[in-house]
């Protein structure tokens, strides 16, 4: 037999229920060897099997499950089907002549633990993040290229969890000449990513719903948008009929791509502005100068990377979502989001609410938007839903 995990007595509920992660604090004993990333088979503690998945021993995600069907190997063929399963509900999801930018696998909620595959154009980016993505490195971008012959592949594994894997960061093209910048369709409006240095993968595709949502509420209003990196929400608003854009960022090269973005779209120049700024300071100067807009967009970087620091997140994002609700005119809106999966629904929703009585302003919440639709939640595991977002209309009543 194989190298495998036994389970503590009474560890096993999670895993019946096809979680995909068994914890360091589960295990009992791995019989065999196993090196970082190897295939193991999981039991629980009467001898029953449970599982095989990706041993990972520096981590406290001990195995990550690859399949729960006994008679699955992990070989080739298994990640053609994952990645064709995918395709295939992605394919449904977007007008290829609009759209030609989405994430094909979103990690656990596809079935591939620590694997994203973001695919722009006519180029594939790829982030493995866990000890079993990095074993099978080989067979994924087989799988990439069986899939869809033309694409170019790049890998931008250059994220800190890996650490916790006991990896070390990598980048570099696997297969074909990607180019560094493409340029993609997404709903209609031209948006250029920067494949190595962009955040993420490149871009924001997760956010994808809420820029159209943004267009839709922008129509005759003068749009703040904080933490605007390269200005996508602003095209959009532009797109919408908003009456100006304003562009905050601590990142200029992130601006000058929000600008290239306006042109690019034919859109008015005149109407967009840009601000190089920390958007916690810019907020507070417009509250100082008691300057407001009829629409303001909080999108900022994740505050939450883990359980201890959740408390000192929730602050973080009450204090900007204080400033950002004193910005908006009376009876204007708000379009507030977390990206962070650890901050839980109601308590984001607590937080923007508590941040409004410490402005002393009245918010309604008119809509909730989430993680665009190429990022699935699977149902045996509710942690894949992590982007929240609420629209609000703010008044002084």
């Amino acid at each position: 037999m194989s190298a495998h995990v036994i389970l503590q007595p009474s560890r096993d509920k999670s895993l019946r229920r096809k979680h995909p992660w068994v914890f360091e604090s589960a295990v009992a004993e791995l019989k065999g060897r196993a090196r970082v990333g190897d295939t193991v088979d999981v039991f629980d503690s009467e001898g029953d099997w449970l599982g095989r998945g990706a041993y990972s021993p520096h981590s406290k995600i001990r195995v990550r499950m690859w399949t729960f069907k006994k008679d699955e190997s992990i070989d080739n063929g298994f990640f053609l089907r994952k990645l064709e399963t995918a395709l295939a509900l992605r394919k449904r999801l977007f007008n290829p002549e609009k759209t030609n930018s989405f994430r094909w696998i979103a990690s656990e909620s596809d079935g591939l633990p620590g694997i994203t595959i973001d695919v722009y154009d006519n180029v594939a980016v790829v982030q493995l993040l866990s000890a079993g993505a990095e074993k099978h490195r080989n067979k994924i971008v087989w799988a990439i290229t069986k899939l869809l012959p033309d694409i170019h592949v790049y890998e931008r594994s250059d994220v800190d969890v890996r650490k916790k894997e006991g990896l070390e960061p990598v980048t570099g093209v696997l297969h074909g000449t990607p180019p560094m910048q493409v340029t993609v369709k997404e709903n209609g409006l031209n948006i250029v990513v920067d494949i190595e240095h962009g955040h993420k993968t490149g871009f924001y595709l997760d956010q994808r719903d809420s820029r159209a949502a943004a267009a839709y509420y922008a129509k005759d209003a003068d749009v703040l948008n904080c933490f605007s990196y390269t200005g996508t929400f602003s095209c959009y608003a532009l797109k919408g009929g908003a009456k100006s854009v304003t562009n905050v960022d601590v990142s200029q090269p992130a601006l000058d791509l929000a600008k290239q973005h306006v042109a690019l779209n034919a859109l008015d120049e005149a109407k967009a502005h840009y601000v190089n700024k920390d958007v916690f300071k810019a907020l507070r100067e417009y509250h100082e100068q008691q300057q407001q807009f009829d629409m303001v967009i909080l999108d900022p970087p994740k505050f939450v990377e883990s359980k201890a620091s959740l408390t000192r997140a929730a602050r973080g994002y009450k204090d900007i979502n204080m400033y950002g609700i004193h910005a908006v005119k009376s009876g204007g809106l708000l379009l507030t989001f977390s990206c962070s999966g650890l901050m839980p629904a109601d308590l984001f929703q607590k937080v923007v609410a508590d941040a409004a009585l410490d402005a002393g302003r009245t918010i309604k919440i008119i809509a909730r938007l989430n993680q665009a639709s190429d990022h699935p939640i699977i149902g045996s595991y509710p942690e894949g839903y992590y982007l929240k977002g609420l629209v609000c209309e703010v008044t002084d009543e």
